[in-house]
């Protein structure tokens, strides 16, 4: 965390009254041969600048380091300076330069016992100098290697921080465009078959029967495709799941292939398990295996392409169990035409994606039928686990 301008203030004073404090009671305390006269004026107001150098300590540590272990060399007062510059020297510069300046500082004692020699024995000077030097330097390297611990930690944390904020938008874009394409498969199924009842009608004229019934149905379905996209939208804006309304004929394969029948679409179905009277092309429904959804969305895209691109064409759908898949086969023949309603692809190229996520396989082709005929077809495979 940052600290304040105010407390990094109060510590750099509360530093440079403490160096300058320590360095007064080594000159009166500590030392029993001292200057005196105007040399111990010098040598206090010598203490008191090498004090307010400490302020600097940082942005030339071994500079300063070096004047002032030549201060403390010949200044008592600077003799507590003079080991605070080192630590700084120690925290921030190399190991190699912290001895160097530790060197000076030792050299620096030597030379004040020289001048005061009858303070201390050579020897104890020399041993308490160096060893203090030792420890100012190694705890000053200590601290570097904390602080540099600590930014590799905060790296770190930063990294993994990024990593998840993109993982989490690589998820939220995974889930739209998974929406995206239920959104397509749902309302593309409901918008085409309004256009077959509608076309229906249109045919028929004037010598239409039933006509409100279709009507009807062309209402519940626009109330369909709206319900899907009002869900779609919820997810979207705020995360909230509108249900939708319940179908007539439920989601299951069986109910789509009614449903399609109902608005006019031929439709041959055979669905595995057939029903008890052997009637392959009955619509009895399908016991829900694992991945329905995806069967579901298998037959789904089927239907309407052959609703869009071969209108009035015979469809047939094949499902069926083999081994531990669901082969899924949906063909109709096309013609040299334009198809009757637009489309881009990408209800394909959806299903493709959708079906491998689930370790399924989708394929579609344009078979040569002969007599210059083709038919279009969609299989897919479809793990059931």
């Amino acid at each position: 965390m940052r600290r304040g301008p105010w407390i990094e203030r109060g510590r750099s004073a509360l530093l440079v009254l403490s160096s300058f404090a320590g360095g007064l009671a080594m000159l009166f305390l500590v030392l029993e041969q001292r200057p005196g006269g105007g040399w111990r004026v010098l040598d206090i107001c010598v203490g008191a600048v090498a004090s307010l150098v400490l302020l600097l300590r940082y942005r030339a540590p071994v500079v300063i380091g070096l004047l002032l272990a030549v201060a403390g060399a010949f200044c008592a007062t600077a003799g507590v300076a003079n080991y605070v510059a080192l630590f700084a020297v120690a925290r921030s510069r190399r190991i190699e330069q912290a001895f160097v300046v530790a060197l000076a500082d030792i050299a620096g004692a030597l030379v004040f016992w020289l001048l005061y020699p009858a303070n201390s024995a050579l020897s104890l000077t020399v041993v308490v100098n160096t060893a203090i030097a030792l420890a100012v330097v190694a705890w000053g390297a200590l601290r570097q290697k904390q602080q540099d611990l600590v930014a590799v930690y905060r790296d770190r944390a930063a990294r993994i921080e990024r990593e998840r904020e993109q993982r989490a938008e690589q998820i939220q874009m995974a889930e739209r465009a998974r929406i995206a394409r239920d959104m397509h498969d749902s309302v593309a199924h409901y918008i085409s078959l309004i256009a077959l009842y509608a076309g229906g009608l249109a045919v028929a004229g004037d010598n239409a029967k039933n006509v409100g019934t279709t009507a009807a149905t062309i209402r519940t379905t626009a109330i369909s495709a709206l319900d899907e996209l009002r869900t779609v939208i919820g997810m979207l804006r705020d995360g909230i799941v509108v249900t939708p309304q319940s179908s007539e004929h439920g989601h299951t394969v069986a109910g789509l292939i009614d449903e399609a029948r109902q608005a006019g679409q031929l439709i041959v179905a055979r669905l595995d398990p057939p029903d008890n009277s052997g009637n392959t092309g009955s619509t009895a429904p399908l016991r829900e295996p694992p991945n329905a959804e995806h069967i579901y969305r298998v037959v789904q895209e089927g239907l309407t392409n052959a609703r869009k691109h071969a209108p009035g064409a015979l469809v047939t759908v094949n499902v069926r169990r083999e081994g531990g898949d669901a082969l899924i086969t949906i063909t109709n023949p096309i013609e040299e035409t334009e198809s009757a309603l637009p489309g881009t692809g990408a209800g394909l190229s959806g299903l493709v994606e959708r079906i491998a996520t689930v370790g399924g396989v989708v394929e579609h082709e344009v078979v040569d039928r002969g007599e210059n005929t083709h038919e279009f077809r969609l299989s897919a495979r479809v793990p059931l686990r």
